[in-house]
């Protein structure tokens, strides 16, 4: 009897197990679904224009590296680093990893302002509010990110 009950809450637990991992991870509402994209694509539109600025070195791009005192060398390599985060971050099955590399990125972006003694709010906590859209617009539409990362006590 041991063996059929414990059987059978292997197939259970494997079952319900099964059941939550086929379904979706988007499971939102509409309206957390459109506000979702809506501050992913504000954050990966300024993201995709700043990585194309360093890409081809555009003059702001250059003037701006000299001005937080790197080196003009960095502007494509940055560039590259910054698309392939956005890849990360815009491909469904990659979009947690994105926006790791994202938070990271962006964290440098901080201590490069706060090393040169920039503005907070305009210059330092810039890259923060780029994050927070990020990470906003992923726990919308993101169960998994929900649970992870909840904003109230379970009951």
């Amino acid at each position: 009897m041991t063996a059929t009950a414990s059987a059978t809450d292997q197939v259970e637990s494997s079952s319900r197990t099964r059941d939550v991992s086929t379904a979706p991870p988007w499971t939102a509402s509409k309206k957390a679904r459109i506000t979702s994209y809506v501050l992913s694509g504000i954050a990966c539109l300024f993201l995709a224009g700043d990585a194309v600025g360093k890409l081809v070195a555009m003059p702001e791009a250059v003037e701006g590296t000299s001005q937080l005192g790197w080196p003009v060398g960095v502007l494509r390599p940055l560039g590259v680093v910054q698309l392939v985060c956005l890849a990360l971050y815009l491909v469904p099955r990659t979009t947690v990893l994105g926006a790791l590399l994202w938070t990271g990125y962006l964290g440098g972006a901080v201590a490069t302002h706060v090393r040169v003694e920039n503005p907070w709010a305009s210059h330092i906590l810039f890259p923060v509010y780029v994050a927070l859209l990020l990470w906003g617009g992923l726990w919308l539409r993101d169960r998994r990110v929900r649970a992870l990362l909840p904003l109230r006590e379970r009951p």
